[in-house]
């Protein structure tokens, strides 16, 4: 009687023994699909926001194509100097310029504090770097005409995602070479 009580406290044994593998690996599992599922969705996100940012502005740059609507300078309005004392092609600001009921309205485009922002107003009117919406997190963004003699090239976008990859969007503008900066 005593062999046969020992022998049933060996089989409990055995299967608490069994389940606690079986709840192991159970866990195991769900800890590598946890990790698999974080890192898709980061890449996933981060994938939409690349593709978010350089659609935004190709929007934007097409909805403002007319002749003389799109400028690149800097958020002041100044374009920044060339090297050699001319003006340089390139900026931190994109701006787009529309005429609402004949009174001229701004748009800029531009990167302050992490984020890619714009802001609206009527030109003229000044405005501050952080007036503008937050559209989306970046590390940076630069503007760039790519000068073909005299005559103004594709602009050139260059935008550095939050997680430091970098996209280039080159834009011919319909409007032609009347959009000079």
């Amino acid at each position: 009687m005593k062999n046969l009580r020992q022998k049933h406290h060996m089989d409990g044994l055995t299967a608490l023994l069994l389940f606690g593998v079986f709840a192991v690996c159970i866990l195991s599992v769900l800890l590598l699909g946890v990790d698999a599922y974080r890192r898709l969705t980061e890449r996933d996100q981060t994938t939409f926001d690349r593709r978010t940012a350089v659609q935004y502005l190709a929007t934007k740059v097409r909805q403002a194509d007319t002749a003389g609507a799109v400028t690149v300078t800097s958020f002041d309005g100044a374009v920044p100097p060339g090297e050699s004392g001319t003006q340089s092609a390139s900026g931190d600001t994109l701006l787009l310029t529309e005429n609402i009921e004949g009174t001229p309205y701004c748009t800029r485009i531009y990167y302050y504090d992490g984020y890619i922002r714009e802001v609206f107003g009527e030109c003229g009117v000044e405005m501050l770097p952080e007036d503008g919406e937050k559209i989306l997190e970046a590390r940076g963004l630069l503007f760039d005409w790519d000068f073909d003699g005299s005559s103004a090239g594709p602009l050139q976008i260059e935008f550095i995602a939050a997680d430091g990859t970098q996209e280039r969007l080159i834009l011919t503008l319909r409007s032609g070479g009347e959009a000079m900066p």
